[in-house]
């Protein structure tokens, strides 16, 4: 998968449309667990994701791929 397009929103969840046209609702709140994700408990740090297409990436230098998102995301 591909994503298209994100957006994060406050809850730490990322709205995702991805290149095929699904849309879809990944939650990112279990990942706050983990070291490298815990800068992101600051929703201010969680919404400043980048969109890398087969990835995406916080400030922090934490990931996922996409492929992890595909598996995890709710489909609307």
């Amino acid at each position: 998968m591909r994503i298209k397009e994100l957006t994060p929103e406050p809850d730490w969840t990322l709205s995702i449309v991805s290149d095929d046209g699904r849309n879809g609702i990944f939650n990112g709140a279990p990942y706050l667990e983990f070291e490298a994700f815990s800068d992101l408990k600051n929703t201010d740090e969680f919404m400043k994701v980048f969109n890398g297409g087969y990835f995406v990436e916080w400030e922090c230098g934490a990931d996922l791929s996409a492929d992890t998102i595909e598996a995890k995301m709710k489909i609307a």
